[in-house]
């Protein structure tokens, strides 16, 4: 992932080896490491049964929240393409009946946002 993208709040594809290392503790019993996102410092990660929203705090980043949105949560979700001009891709996620998104993440080039959709479809749509 481009600085310059990273800056501009777009997030990139983190590894599932990355993905195990730093978070592989968050898993409850038969939980697995789907997708993973990284925001500059933050993270956000689509499991077997959640979605892990990881939220470094202050300037050195050593205060963290981790928030877990279960999928039955969801109750919808939109992404838009990125254009000829416009180098993102949007993620929205509403959870339960809220009428603005809850969750908004946008994705650099790197990122087929149609493998996000597909995840996501799989989970939510059960």
């Amino acid at each position: 992932m481009g600085l310059f993208s990273a800056l501009m709040g777009n997030a990139g594809v983190v590894s599932q080896e990355e993905l195990s290392r730093d978070y592989g503790k968050l898993l409850t019993e038969g939980e697995e490491l789907e997708l993973g996102f990284k925001l500059i410092r933050d993270t956000f990660i689509f499991t077997s049964k959640r979605l892990i929203l990881v939220d470094k705090q202050g300037l050195t980043g050593s205060k963290t929240e981790f928030m877990s949105i279960a999928y039955k949560s969801i109750s919808r979700f939109s992404i838009e393409t990125a254009g000829t001009f416009d180098l993102d891709a949007e993620l929205k996620i509403w959870v339960s009946s809220e009428a603005a998104p809850s969750i908004t993440k946008k994705f650099n080039k790197s990122v087929n946002v149609y493998d996000v959709q597909k995840v996501l479809a799989h989970h939510v749509l059960k």
